[in-house]
């Protein structure tokens, strides 16, 4: 049994529920067909309804929305497009009354080109922030300074003719990178987080946390040998490199240190980290979450994949486990970069409701901290945009192969009859798919079996019961696609077991506890919990799911 982690009941975010808010499709008040803060608030009873802890919102900063927000001109103001400051300080004040902690996304790898210290650095190379981004002169034949490729196709790097020099971007060119061997940038950026820090929000999600320090002498990235061979469905160049020089680099670590220690001055306070390393996505988390000086979590996209069955589930969870054994994890099956895991893991002639509610009673019995995205919650498939819909860089620049992420994006759905689902009384940024309609808010809400139902059941279950927020964790043998595992805590044990085949199963009860008593949970008016004991065999239909109490 590893993890027990007891006496750490103070630290809110360890195990704690998180609701993912994509601002510019939750709620529009404005009538301009996008989202904005005021909407959040007026939705944040909804949120607290799930019987989540806090909630993370996607970036609201002043940006030129190159990538959705994603590429900031102003780290301390609010684009006039989700509202101004004084709607942030409600906001948190009204997520606060409602016992909700806010946490906000810190975009510090890169800035937009349109930020004041982007435009300063460009104009010479003598300034005073010359060397605030990674810039670097051509070879001698003009060509970029390395091999290194952006994540959104092509090489990362852009020819400026202001200083005859390239500078280097791991997305869009327009989202230039800072460059993190300066101490000054280090200085410019925790600022930034003081900022926020003063105004009362309770933590932060770093985006692409993994990518802030690069290779100072510029060393070009080996090939993958996969990619070379052509096996890899690499969709951009991106994915025909090692990336050994570009990310990860061993100095990141000691901005993180920096950061936590500005975060230690505030109390109660958390961050959760991004990692997307390919490879190296578990050894990375573990050296960013380890020692307590560094993030208190990180989340990687093992779970967040095609790939639907109980041993990977397991091998992510045991791999984590073994790799990280003092680290914290948050665990995401959703979010915004990827299509929902309801379209994703659904197969042909399965319900997706089913699949949803054996998703949440899954993810909500993992040892860790778990994130709910927006809509999740009410089942929502990935929609499917026509080309002249799509909004996202990625999409309408590798379309049709890549379609973007648009498709996970869609506003929100809060009543089934009423004009673009209740979002917005104006056209909407993001069409409103057909179908999301009879999944909207106010025709689930009071539906015993409804997907909605199920959140709130499990949820209210996992909040219950301590052993499936802290407690250890250890996996019991099991033969096909079903997982069992034990969470334990402070004398309880309770016995978790997932059917993830489409056919019913039997799943003999392990000799340690065949002879013990154990205590089905009743969450079962949503249809969730859906196994039962036969004698000493615990019987699963399709998807089913079962938890229970030994001794």
């Amino acid at each position: 049994m590893t993890g027990d982690n007891s006496g750490q009941g103070s630290e809110w975010w360890r195990g704690c529920v998180i609701y993912q808010v994509y601002p510019r499709s939750f709620q529009d008040t404005t009538g301009d067909g996008s989202g904005d803060l005021k909407g959040i608030t007026a939705r944040l009873a909804h949120i607290a309804s799930l019987g989540v802890d806090a909630v993370w919102l996607s970036p609201f900063f002043k940006s030129p929305m190159a990538d959705m927000g994603y590429d900031v001109s102003d780290y301390r103001d609010v684009d006039p497009m989700f509202g101004t400051l004084e709607d942030f300080d409600a906001l948190v004040a009204e997520a606060h009354w409602l016992g909700l902690k806010l946490i906000i996304d810190q975009v510090i790898s890169h800035s937009s080109d349109k930020h004041e210290w982007f435009l300063e650095s460009r104009a010479s190379r003598d300034n005073a922030k010359a060397d605030w981004y990674v810039w670097a002169d051509a070879k001698p034949d003009g060509s970029a300074p390395n091999n290194w490729q952006s994540l959104f196709g092509g090489p990362a790097w852009e020819w400026d003719a202001t200083r005859r020099q390239y500078y280097m971007h791991n997305f869009l060119a327009a989202q230039p990178d800072l460059n993190f061997h300066n101490p000054e940038v280090q200085d410019a950026v925790l600022d930034t987080v003081r900022f926020w820090l003063e105004r009362g929000v309770d933590g932060f999600r770093l985006d692409t946390v993994n990518y802030y320090v690069h290779d100072r002498w510029l060393r070009d990235n080996p090939p993958l040998a996969s990619s070379v061979a052509g096996t890899n469905g690499a969709t951009s160049t991106y994915g025909f490199q090692e990336h050994l020089f570009d990310k990860t680099r061993p100095e990141n670590l000691a901005f993180l240190k920096r950061f936590r220690a500005l975060l230690d001055e505030y109390p109660d306070r958390a961050a959760v980290g991004e990692v997307g390393d390919e490879e190296r996505s578990l050894q990375t988390l573990a050296a960013y979450v380890s020692s307590g000086d560094k993030l208190q979590m990180c989340y990687t996209f093992d779970l967040l994949s095609p790939q639907f069955s109980a041993a990977h589930v397991r091998g992510c969870v045991e791999a984590f486990e073994t790799t990280a054994p003092d680290g914290w994890i948050c665990w995401a099956f959703s979010n915004h970069d990827v299509v929902r895991h309801v379209s994703r893991w659904t197969r042909p002639g399965e319900s997706p409701d089913a699949v949803a509610k054996f998703s949440i009673a899954l993810l909500s019995c993992l040892r860790g901290s778990i994130c709910l995205y927006q809509g999740e919650e009410l089942g929502l498939e990935e929609a499917e945009l026509a080309y002249e819909d799509l909004r996202d860089p990625v999409g309408i620049r590798f379309w049709p192969g890549v379609k973007g992420r648009d498709g996970c994006r869609t506003p929100m759905v809060w009543e089934a009859e009423a004009e673009n689902a209740g979002f917005s009384r104006a056209k909407p940024w993001l069409p409103v798919p057909q179908a999301h309609r009879a999944r909207a808010v106010d025709a689930q809400n009071g539906e015993e079996r409804s997907v909605l139902a199920a959140y709130r059941s499990i949820l209210a279950l996992r909040k219950s019961h301590p052993a499936l927020i802290q407690g250890a964790i250890r996996f019991l043998d099991a033969e096909g696609d079903v997982l069992a595992f034990l969470r334990e805590r402070d004398g309880e044990r309770l016995l978790c077991v997932f059917n993830f085949s489409p056919e019913a199963t039997g799943w003999a009860l392990p000799t340690e506890i065949g002879e013990a008593e154990i205590t089905p949970f009743d969450v079962d008016a949503a249809g969730i919990l859906t196994g039962v004991i036969e004698d000493i065999v615990l019987a699963l239909p399709p998807l089913g799911s079962f938890v229970g109490r030994i001794g």
